[in-house]
């Protein structure tokens, strides 16, 4: 091992290809592919912006726009990106930082050598992250071009490294391509070649929100497609995970990275290597105190100086996947220069510890758009359907959805992951429960019938992935007061019924939609119709009798404090699920989740308002 080290960062050094590229008559540029130091501000906000059907005497739905580029736009993208020299996280107009230490100096880059080609069927769910900006000038000077790995872990998710992210709109510039072990080329004619892969825009984006592009920590990030991809996703690791993270466990890298320390090219076809975790003790005793433990992870044997014996990610790896059996543990973050400096390691975000952030990203399906949770209401007079969006801790002026006369229960859920918010609805007339779902290919929504006669149900409640297998599922209280799991398909189609426990009947509320304990996996909330308690019951992420904890009391509200609750994930956008509640007066509370499960679950209420009386349905 090599000596302590207490490294800065300096400028990310690129790659190119084996020939300089021109594409659409812009001069000869090579494609660099590396890791951050330093980002601009964070670019405008991505959400994309939803809109209503005018209301009528049937129940409309809020209508998703078209968000999707043309093939067209997203080619031009591409042809910028692979002209482009930039690397993720800095372009030609940022400064970059650097420094040396002891007798010699030690570069630190945010960024296979080793490994061998694997194919696309054993990775079916590796993307490419092509980001192509031309700034809307006619020159190509200021163009900004770069490209990085990253993961599908879910039909419209794609997980990748904040530094891939912060400072860039990838809803306005960015392209993903799945499908394809072969990197993004131009063929023989000069056309661009995502060789039988898909090319998807981007709708929105996330990015870690303590993300700390100086230290490279909390270095995550989600980008959302507008379309799901029909690739099999791979799941990240829960929180807590620990078995994961033993020294000596063989993890995978997976990436079209450089493969040589000694030369700028990348790799055409996609690569794979075996890692052994190092313990944090190893990583902190070469990295000295850039390596935080807890938030990182490093792998891979110590590098021999050379590319003889060394094992490692480089350059274009930045935002792939480090995984361990079927799951992914790690994202390629950073690493010293070059790759081999000896004693070295590879540097991932220890993704454990960003799983409970992480995982309302992958579930933050929401009436407009964004990354905030939205309301569903019913008058109770005119039974008129209104949409009020979240604007974090006040609401939107209400959009009307037509009549809801004809149902006695809305929730909101996306049962099949497309990334549009859905409807499960119960028929008061024969307690038939539809799922309401989009389907863009015909612009129109369909219903499906999932649930027959479930009229006795005490309780409906759409809280999420709750057995773990990264599927929505739906749980009823039958009139035995059992609670059962209705396992999701991820086709809006339920499964077997498991049942859970019973005694549920004892409580007047059965509510829950996300993560109320901040350990990545769906809670339910329930409160005693005879004494008020509310008690938290946080999700195991099994199915069957162990689907839940001991339950927790978190609070004591009485029907003369609150008559009314609605739990629709995350209203404020912070990552962690909300409860929202009404008392008798008509004045709704928000109630933001603190993650805590404890009495101190949430924060001290805000008031969304004091005419909420006039509601009888709330979803």
């Amino acid at each position: 091992m090599g000596a302590a080290r207490t490294p800065s960062l300096i400028s990310p050094w690129g790659t190119s290809l084996r020939t300089p590229l021109s594409v659409s008559g812009r001069h000869r540029r090579r494609i660099r592919i590396a890791l951050p130091v330093a980002a601009a501000a964070l670019a405008a906000a991505v959400a994309g912006a939803l809109v209503t059907t005018s209301a009528g005497a049937a129940t409309a739905a809020p209508t998703p726009a078209q968000s999707a580029p043309s093939n067209a736009e997203l080619t031009e993208r591409l042809a910028t990106a692979l002209a482009g020299d930039d690397t993720a996280g800095e372009t030609s107009s940022k400064t970059s930082l650097s420094a040396s230490t002891g007798s010699g100096s030690t570069t630190v880059d945010p960024k296979i050598i080793g490994g061998q080609t694997t194919t696309i069927s054993s990775a079916p769910w590796m993307a490419q992250l092509w980001y192509g900006d031309d700034r809307g000038t006619a020159t190509t000077g200021d163009d900004i071009g770069f490209f990085c790995g990253g993961a599908v872990i879910a039909p419209t998710k794609i997980l990748t490294a904040a530094h891939c992210a912060y400072g860039y709109n990838w809803k306005a510039h960015g392209t993903v391509i799945t499908g394809t072990s072969q990197l993004l080329s131009l063929d023989a004619g000069g056309n661009l070649d995502p060789h039988g892969g898909t090319l998807s825009g981007v709708w929105r984006q996330w990015v870690y929100p303590s993300y700390d592009e100086a230290a490279i920590d909390g270095d995550l990030a989600v980008l959302t497609l507008p379309d799901p991809v029909d690739v099999t996703p791979i799941p990240m690791t829960t929180a807590g995970d620990t078995t994961s993270y033993a020294a000596g466990t063989v993890a995978k890298v997976y990436g079209w990275g450089r493969t040589s320390s000694t030369s700028d090219d990348i790799s055409d076809t996609l690569k794979t290597a075996d890692l052994p975790i190092q313990s944090n003790a190893t990583c902190s005793g070469y990295y000295d105190s850039w390596f935080v433990a807890g938030h990182m992870v490093c792998a891979g044997e110590p590098a021999t100086g050379s590319d003889t014996g060394t094992t490692s990610a480089c350059n274009g790896d930045s935002g792939g996947p480090l995984v361990v059996g079927d799951k992914v543990v790690g994202v390629v973050s950073w690493g010293v220069k070059d790759c081999v400096e000896a004693g070295a390691y590879s540097v991932f975000t220890k993704l454990t510890t960003y799983v409970p952030a992480a995982c309302p990203r992958v579930d933050d399906a929401n009436l407009s758009g964004d990354h905030k949770a939205d309301l569903l209401v019913r008058d109770s007079s005119t039974k008129t359907g209104y949409e009020l969006d979240s604007k974090g801790t006040s609401l939107a002026t209400r959009k009307s959805l037509g009549s809801f006369s004809a149902w006695n229960l809305v929730l909101q859920s996306d049962l099949d992951r497309d990334g549009y918010q859905d409807l499960i609805r119960r028929r008061a007339s024969d307690g038939d429960v539809y799922w309401r779902h989009w389907v863009p290919s015909s612009g129109t929504y369909v219903s499906n019938l999932i649930g027959d006669n479930w009229n006795s149900r005490l309780a409906i409640v759409a809280p999420g992935d709750v057995t773990g297998d990264n599927l929505p599922d739906v749980l009823t209280v039958d009139s035995a007061g059992v609670l059962w799991i209705h396992p999701g398909q991820g086709d809006g189609k339920l499964g077997t019924p498991v049942k859970v426990s019973s005694g549920w009947n004892q409580y007047n509320v059965v509510r829950g939609h996300g993560d109320f304990s901040n350990d990545g996996r769906a809670d339910l909330l329930a409160r005693d119709k005879s004494t008020g308690a509310v008690y938290l019951y946080k999700g195991t992420g099994k199915a069957g009798t162990g689907a839940f904890a001991t339950r927790v009391k978190v609070r004591t509200w009485s029907t003369t404090t609150y008559n009314a609750f609605d739990a629709v994930g995350d209203v404020d956008g912070d990552g962690k699920a909300d409860l929202l509640a009404r008392t008798p007066a008509g004045t709704l509370y928000l109630y933001k989740g603190t993650g805590k499960a404890t009495s101190e679950i949430f924060a001290t209420r805000v008031s969304l308002g004091t005419t909420f009386k006039q509601y009888d349905l709330f979803g």
